[in-house]
């Protein structure tokens, strides 16, 4: 991963030099040396990183390359954020501020030789790395050249259509689709994808298709050729040809005497003229498709091409009559069935008593494979040659070790690392630093995908030239497309989704985690700690560096896990944290610690610190030492959910700020009124309940995106006027706004570009008309918007919002509004999403009633905590595209509208926390059913007792 790092530093030291050149006087000439050089080391990296497994010194080096890159950046940084902040103090004399900066101990000579003595370290470990012939792939390690390596493991991936598993579970359902899809005759497609994640059963499943009676009888002729990453074209369509005529030895020998073009074209025939399948094994990339796509033909066939990928836009690129076939991992009983078809059945002499309390281990070693089926099979190998239950718990001991290791060296059950490493490999190298980050993240955590994407932009991790290269793309889109490559890589899975189809939370296989963090180790990426020494020495991956040694060059991430055991919030270990760049705290589980207050320190250790995440710590208060504000390479710092009363004045020195979460919790926070310094800030979000000494000054942070809950008792609303870049609004009417209309036709042109907009009017128990005018008032003034949240009383929406154009979700809570302001929300034309929460209508309304032609778009309606509604009705002709809906907590509905049976696209169905009667009724057997029957997926949860009275 160091051709990463050096090129992510060479990016931003780049557009340091050139943004702060003015900062840089003194040693820009140095500088200039070190980019040179840099760019020179860039060409050595990619064999190197691929290299390095295999060869201790060419580990060392490239660890020491990637120091000497982060160090650079990190010298030139702070020199030049030293001097910008003199010149910030008034010194405007050169002469006079750099004598300054001698006098305070910035010796710009000092500097200067610092620079040259790295650079001079980067010049020897390129002379090195040359001398070792890196850049010459063929070169000889441990008695096997890299290509020989990389042919064996080729060789050791590879598929042959004859080999069928005897251990296959849990496929049946799938066989049978594709099947279908195969032989069908009207409406069939050209390409048949199957796609899903390293160790899935992809091959496994193409087989079982290949060789199935129906197939056999459908098709007349055969070929199956496994794709590797580094492929020959003309190889691929020499071996599909030969399988298709079942060539003989003269043949053969005619066709490789064939030109490119020969044999691309005689290929293309016989598709064409015969009924032939073509398994296509393990694509990696979208260019071996259109290569090898040229001499398959594209209509007037009956041919198919039958694929297996891991990558999605190879799976279902534009512009290809395509069936995708997403491959799901076995539940809970396929798993174990796989299981015991390995690792029980079959044993001499086993008594029932030993079989019960082998599925019981079972079982709980299964939770670790998330019915990952090569996961599975690894750990029932291990499993099969233990014959004892004692010795099933030692694996149970120890089960990450024993499903990475295999049982052995048989290829059927050799560990599983390696197979899913091949994705991490094949990865972009600015890919890989954002796949490692996610090893930061506790087993089976589900993460933000917001959170996730601004920590991967505080780093540096996300490209400048991938911005500059898509033209109107801001950097945070430019990491979600990251993040969308990884999901389409199937190293990251999708946990939740937005109404819209955006990506909320993510989260990764357990086995992937695994892979992640050695990886992690091996690349000194970061370490995973906890607050107690006794714990550190339990944990995995510190552990296994105590026993492997000390790690190949600088941690640079910390992760610090607080569970039970935790007493303080920085970790104990004795060591230097000067070069430390990311601190994030997870709290695990409840986590009470003896002291009733927690200092959050010593962070004067942590120098060039750029992100500190300490969240959800809520049962303790914890206290920010004036010390943070030294921390001025912070670019990210969230204290969201945790109990913090204040602030101190110091945070206005961190002006590298891109991210800054004060959303505590249970606490009305002060903020000091600094923020106005932080101009690069690209994210705040401040908490409901706040206090300030006068209004926060706001008008200065123009490369503002996010600002969430500005307060109208606190902040000054003309303030928007100069935040150019404003996407998300979200304010609180806390106190009347004097001149609104004033105020509104200043920052009308911000409120106009505005794409998503929250109003909380007030606090709920005080109606104030004056209020829910100004909310309405504010709100049209945003007429671009694609999301409103309504917060709080409206009795009236505004009038003029069936004229909104983009408009797609709307959410009203607590809103108490008018009965005749349905009529209203049933025309506003581009719906999409609907969420009615607590109370949304009047006290004394009890029918809720969708109208014939009304809401038109909708396509989600989440319907929670309405008690107040006693009847709901849908009309035949309302929500037309209705294909979700969820309902939950409404104690006062005992029946579905019958209304439902007109909702033909309706595909998902929630129902949860309902009345005992309602959920009685809804059985297979009971009176409503007969209103959800025709609903494909229908999940209902746990019913609501209210409380005895």
């Amino acid at each position: 991963m160091a051709e990463a790092v050096v090129s992510f530093v060479l990016e931003r030291v780049g557009d340091f030099a050139t943004q702060e050149a003015k900062f840089l006087s003194g040693v820009s000439h140095q500088v200039e040396v070190a980019q040179t050089e840099l760019q020179l080391m860039q060409g050595f990296l990619k064999d190197a990183d691929a290299r390095q497994g295999q060869d201790a010194t060419v580990q060392v080096w490239v660890a020491k390359t990637r120091d000497a890159a982060y160090d650079l950046e990190d010298v030139i940084e702070t020199y030049g954020l030293k001097v910008a902040s003199k010149k910030k103090r008034g010194i405007k004399n050169i002469l006079r501020r750099f004598a300054c900066i001698f006098r305070e101990g910035v010796d710009v000579r000092k500097i200067g030789l610092e620079i040259e003595n790295i650079t001079a370290k980067i010049s020897n470990l390129r002379l090195s790395l040359q001398s070792y012939n890196i850049a010459r792939v063929p070169t000889e390690i441990g008695g096997e050249s890299f290509l020989q390596l990389h042919e064996r493991q080729r060789l050791l991936r590879r598929t042959y259509s004859h080999v069928i598993e005897r251990d296959v579970v849990g496929l049946e359902y799938n066989v049978e689709e594709l099947v279908k899809h195969l032989v069908k005759d009207e409406n069939r497609h050209r390409v048949v994808s199957i796609w899903g994640m390293g160790g899935l059963g992809k091959t496994t499943l193409a087989r079982q298709v290949y060789h199935h009676k129906i197939v056999r009888q459908h098709f007349h002729s055969f070929a199956w050729v496994c794709v590797s990453q580094r492929c020959e074209i003309r190889n691929v369509w020499e071996g599909i040809f030969i399988k298709l005529i079942s060539a003989t030895k003269e043949q053969r020998q005619d066709i490789k005497e064939m030109t490119y073009d020969e044999i691309a074209k005689k290929l293309f025939c016989v598709m064409q003229e015969m009924r032939c399948l073509v398994i296509l094994d393990d694509i990696w990339s979208i260019e071996t498709w259109n290569f090898l796509n040229v001499a398959f033909p594209n209509e007037k066939t009956e041919s198919t091409i039958l694929l297996t990928t891991r990558y999605e836009a190879v799976a279902l690129p534009p512009n290809r009559n395509c069936f995708l076939h997403k491959l799901q991992p076995l539940n809970e009983n396929e798993s174990l069935a796989l299981l015991e078809k390995i690792a029980i059945f079959g044993r001499p002499d086993i008594d029932s008593g030993i079989y019960s309390k082998m599925r019981e281990l079972g079982r709980k070693l299964l939770r670790h494979c998330a019915g990952l089926p090569l996961a599975i099979i690894v750990l029932a190998g291990v499993l099969s040659t233990k014959n004892t239950i004692k010795q099933w718990e030692m694996v149970n001991e120890n089960v990450y070790a024993n499903i990475r290791r295999g049982r052995g060296h048989e290829q059927e059950y050799e560990g599983a690392s390696w197979v899913l490493a091949l994705s991490y490999d094949d990865l972009p190298y600015h890919l890989k630093p954002c796949f490692l980050y996610l090893g930061h993240y506790p087993e089976d955590r589900e993460i933000s995908v917001s959170t996730l994407t601004k920590l991967w932009m505080a780093e540096g991790l996300i490209s400048l030239r991938q911005q500059r290269h898509s033209l109107g793309e801001t950097m945070e889109n430019i990491a979600h497309n990251c993040l969308t490559e990884l999901v389409e890589r199937c190293v990251v899975q999708v946990g939740r989704s937005g109404s819209t189809g955006t990506i909320k939370t993510c989260q990764i296989h357990d086995l992937i985690r695994d892979l992640c963090l050695l990886k992690a180790e091996e690349e000194s990426f970061l370490r995973i700690g906890y607050s107690t020494q006794e714990n550190e020495a339990t944990n995995p991956v510190t552990s296994s560096m105590v026993a492997k040694g000390t790690p190949v060059g600088k941690i640079r991430r910390l992760a610090i896990y607080l569970d039970e055991n935790a007493d303080r919030l920085v970790s104990s270990r004795d060591e230097t944290n000067g070069h430390v760049r990311s601190l994030l705290y997870f709290v695990l589980g409840e986590w009470r610690p003896r002291s009733e207050k927690v200092l959050l320190s010593p962070l004067t250790d942590f120098k060039v610190l750029r992100v500190l995440k300490v969240e959800d710590v809520d049962e303790v208060e914890v206290e920010l030492p004036s010390e943070i504000g030294n921390m001025v390479h912070l670019r990210f710092l969230s204290v969201r959910d945790s109990k913090i009363k204040r602030f101190p004045l110091s945070l206005g020195n961190l002006i590298c700020l891109q991210t800054l979460d004060f959303r505590v919790r249970y606490v009305e926070l002060f903020i000091p009124n600094v923020i106005w310094k932080m101009k690069q800030l690209r994210h705040l979000y401040l908490p409901r309940r706040y206090t300030a000494s006068g209004n926060l000054k706001l008008s200065t942070l123009g490369h503002l995106q996010t600002l969430d809950f500005l307060s109208s008792e606190y902040c000054d609303l003309n303030d928007v006027a100069g935040l150019n870049n404003l996407q998300k609004l979200q304010i609180r009417l806390s106190l009347p706004l004097e001149n609104l209309e004033e105020i509104l036709k200043s920052v009308g042109s911000t409120l106009n570009h505005i794409r998503s907009l929250l109003v909380y009017n007030g606090y709920y128990s005080v109606r104030n008309t004056s209020y829910e005018e100004q909310g309405n008032q504010i709100v049209s003034s945003c007429r671009r918007i694609y999301k409103l949240k309504l917060d709080g009383p409206t009795a009236v929406l505004p009038k003029e919002l069936h004229n909104y154009p983009n408009l797609t979700k709307l959410e009203l809570c607590s809103c108490s509004l008018k009965d005749d302001q349905m009529g209203i929300l049933e025309k506003l034309p581009n719906l999409t999403t609907l969420l009615l929460i607590s109370e949304v209508f009047e006290e004394n309304t009890k029918i809720l009633v969708f109208s014939k032609g009304g809401f038109p778009s909708l396509q989600f309606l989440s319907v929670f905590r309405m008690d107040e509604i006693t009847e709901w009705r849908v009309e035949e002709g309302a929500m037309p595209s209705l294909w979700r809906l969820r309902i939950g907590f409404c104690s006062g509905l005992t029946t579905l509208p019958d209304g439902l049976t007109y909702l033909t696209n309706l595909k998902e169905l929630t129902i949860f926390g309902m009345p005992r009667e309602l959920h009685s009724r809804i059985q297979e057997d009971g009176e409503d059913f007969c209103k959800i029957r025709h609903v494909p997926s229908v999940v209902i949860g746990e019913p609501y007792d209210p409380p005895m009275q």
